[in-house]
């Protein structure tokens, strides 16, 4: 049921991150394409689980906070938002096919 809940998640963030893209224009788009791609851009760098950079592009309160400091704060800047949702789409993908950072990952960082 949890991975059926994170593909229905995928799904929509994916289509309100399409619908800002086409709304906003190229920089949007290459944002939003930049940042679904974070977690295989990072592994492209050498990153690798256990560091602090592969917990980061895996976590869904980083953007989450981006996209709610955006919605509610002063930043105007278009390609922030649709960034934001990209990166939340990939972690949302990921999660519904059993991929990325899991309960399991995060309790053998802690030691558990």
């Amino acid at each position: 049921m949890r991975r059926i809940g994170w593909g229905v998640i995928a799904l929509f963030l994916a289509a309100f991150a399409v619908f800002e893209s086409v709304k906003y224009g190229v920089p949007t788009t290459v944002a939003t394409l930049v940042f679904f791609a974070l977690a295989d851009l990072a592994r492209l760098a050498g990153v690798r689980p256990p560091g602090v950079l592969y917990q980061a592009v895996h976590r869904v309160w980083i953007p989450l906070v981006v996209l709610v400091a955006y919605s509610f704060g002063p930043i105007v800047w278009p390609p922030l938002f649709p960034a934001a949702l990209g990166w939340l789409t990939r972690i949302a993908l990921d999660r519904a096919l059993g991929r990325g950072f899991s309960r399991s990952t995060a309790g053998a960082l802690a030691g558990r």
